[in-house]
């Protein structure tokens, strides 16, 4: 089957930082399925594993997000069946979806939104279950609404997961949101998509926010944040990023105000086998729900082409260059 992958880390201009291959086409076993991968979306976690000095022996193959079709089940599926629509985010144990064919454990695969292609698809998994996470399990916030009215500032709003939690945060918590966002495209798209406000996240924020925020949920670089996170919180409020920092950090000064902060790491759950992995299955299938009654929208902003080598670099490219809106999906082999 056709695949792209790399060898080693190289700059994204090097031809040779994603090639094309043929490879083996895996067998499902216990609760995986195998999907017929139509489409994909390139995440910044892509680029990141591919510049992250690896020598592997052999092809590694990146990709997370998917949307495809169950082509074959392990004896132990009980979730779906083949022929069965779905998408899904996968995990970073295993090969990539940059691939024809693609296993995936059943625990963290939805039911893909009815009312979707499969490259609309593509571009929710990821992001969709990192806002949800990040929100709703690791800060806390009702998704029912009892925290109406309360301030939420995203920084890094026009990205993928600040595009969805900028949705989710409107819709269904009915939050009063800020998100950072720096040039007029950008800003526009936050707008779009229910921000009541912005700031620019070149300039001093604590300025520019106009008071303290209930929840920050960080969508971008964390080191330079951290020391104005006190003056960006209100006490007792929740903060939670999903970008590890690159050097230690001073929680101490989080404390006056007794302020809570968490990590969101999305593949924890299929990384340690946790109880509840199938959480993600239920997450999915629950937003596959809300985008299909029009609560929720893609984020897809750009379909690139067909998946290959070529493409993939030129959605490397633009991420790494850090100008992309939303989601870039590529669809079909």
């Amino acid at each position: 089957m056709k695949a792209v992958g790399f060898t080693q880390s190289l700059p994204i201009d090097d031809p040779n930082s994603l090639v094309d291959a043929e490879v083996p086409e895996p067998k499902p076993e216990g609760r995986d399925l195998l999907v017929e991968v139509k489409a994909v979306s390139v995440n910044p976690v892509d680029t990141k594993r591919r510049m992250a000095g690896m020598k592997p022996a052999e092809l590694k193959i990146l990709g997370y997000d998917a949307a495809g079709v169950v082509k074959a089940v392990g004896s132990g599926v009980k979730l779906f069946k083949p022929g069965d629509e779905v998408y899904y985010a996968g995990s970073n144990q295993r090969p990539g979806t940059n691939s024809e064919c693609h296993l995936v454990d059943e625990r963290i695969v939805g039911r893909k939104p009815r009312s979707l292609d499969f490259a609309q698809a593509a571009a929710l998994p990821l992001t969709t279950i990192t806002a949800w996470e990040g929100m709703f399990e690791r800060m806390g916030i009702s998704r029912g609404g009892a925290d109406a009215g309360k301030r939420l500032l995203i920084l890094g709003g026009a990205g993928g997961v600040g595009s969805i939690a900028i949705q989710l945060a409107k819709r269904l918590a009915k939050l009063h949101v800020t998100a950072s966002a720096s040039r007029p495209e950008s800003i526009a798209w936050a707008k779009k998509l229910g921000a009541d406000a912005t700031v620019d996240h070149n300039k001093s924020l604590p300025e520019q926010l106009g008071g303290e925020a209930d929840f920050v949920f960080i969508c971008t670089n964390t080191d330079p944040l951290f020391p104005v996170l006190p003056k960006l919180t209100a006490p007792q409020g929740r903060i939670c990023s999903i970008v590890r920092t690159l050097k230690p950090v001073e929680l101490a000064p989080l404390q006056e105000k007794s302020l809570s902060f968490a990590w969101e790491g999305m593949f924890t759950r299929s990384t340690f086998q946790t109880p509840d992995m199938q959480a993600q299955h239920e997450l999915l299938n629950e937003a596959a729900k809300l985008v299909d009654a029009g609560t929720l929208s893609t984020t897809a902003t750009d379909n690139l082409g067909r998946i290959d080598a070529r493409t993939l670099r030129e959605a490397h490219r633009r991420i790494e260059a850090g100008h992309t809106i939303g989601k870039l999906v590529l669809e079909g082999f």
